[in-house]
């Protein structure tokens, strides 16, 4: 499905990065049907072409003029400068992906100034060894042959669920800033478990471990959480003493909170003023 296209990365940090060596890992592309570019940083280009054999430029013009699909991967802030730079060379015959926490599709339909059609899409981090929770949605001009495309191309990064847009500012605080709330819980982990006499590395493999057969065990069953974790408890065991003090803490009401402000600022992001756009 992707033999036919040329894809154009705007933006070359890490996701972009995660996106490219997936696709070709998986050898969903070749690396001549890849074009990243990025203006503030030459060397990091450098090194994605010699990593990966792919083009790289830092002439966004020529780059967008190439592509058949254009990801959007620079930093949401420069998205306006980005897209008046390449607007001449946009044509409707090619698809726009955004991975842009908080940015509507509606939003850059209007920068873009044609009938483009945008998929928006939230990936995370775990994206690095191909295992990224990504939601998307299409925008106004998008079909369902855009989003199936889209869908193939996050599949080479981990699992992809298609959502309506109202659902993506969610999406974003839960897994797109989901691994850092786990990091933190992490360290915390790690801490204690080094003050109790394992090395850095010995608790490490520890929580690395669980962490993994957790998530497989949650995946695995039909069974909720609150059954899942009642399970690891016995009266008056090890589990119940840590249990109590993570209640006491208020740990869970934290998480709530937590995650909801991470959705509130990804909806304020996506609160951006009306535009007048010069086609």
């Amino acid at each position: 499905m992707l033999q036919d296209h040329k894809i154009t990365f705007l933006g070359a940090g890490s996701m972009a990065e995660s996106i490219i060596a997936g696709l070709l890992s998986k050898k969903l592309l070749l690396p001549s049907q890849v074009i990243a570019t990025n203006l503030c940083d030459e060397a990091k280009l450098t090194k994605l072409e010699d990593r990966y054999g792919i083009c790289t430029t830092q002439n966004r013009q020529e780059a967008v003029r190439q592509g058949t699909i254009i990801f959007l991967a620079m930093k949401p802030k420069n998205i306006e400068e980005a897209i008046e730079e390449i607007r001449g060379e946009i044509t409707e015959k090619q698809l726009f992906i955004s991975v842009l926490a908080g940015t509507t599709t509606s939003y850059i339909e209007t920068l873009l100034a044609h009938e483009v059609p945008v998929v928006r899409t939230m990936p995370n981090t775990s994206a690095k060894v191909g295992a990224s929770a990504t939601g998307l949605c299409g925008g106004r001009y998008a079909n369902a042959s855009h989003v199936k495309l889209a869908t193939l191309i996050f599949t080479a990064i981990g699992t992809v669920t298609e959502v309506t847009e109202d659902k993506l500012d969610a999406v974003t605080g839960l897994a797109g800033s989901g691994p850092a709330y786990f990091y933190y819980m992490v360290e915390a982990m790690e801490r204690a478990a080094v003050q109790s006499g394992l090395t850095e590395s010995e608790a490490k493999a520890f929580i690395s471990q669980t962490l993994i057969g957790t998530g497989k065990r949650l995946e695995q069953t039909s069974k909720t959480a609150e059954e899942l974790y009642k399970e690891v408890m016995s009266p008056g065991g090890t589990t119940e003493a840590g249990l109590r003090v993570l209640e006491q803490q208020q740990m869970q009401q934290a998480i709530e909170e937590a995650i909801t402000a991470a959705i509130n600022r990804s909806r304020e992001l996506g609160s951006t003023p009306s535009l007048e756009i010069k086609k």
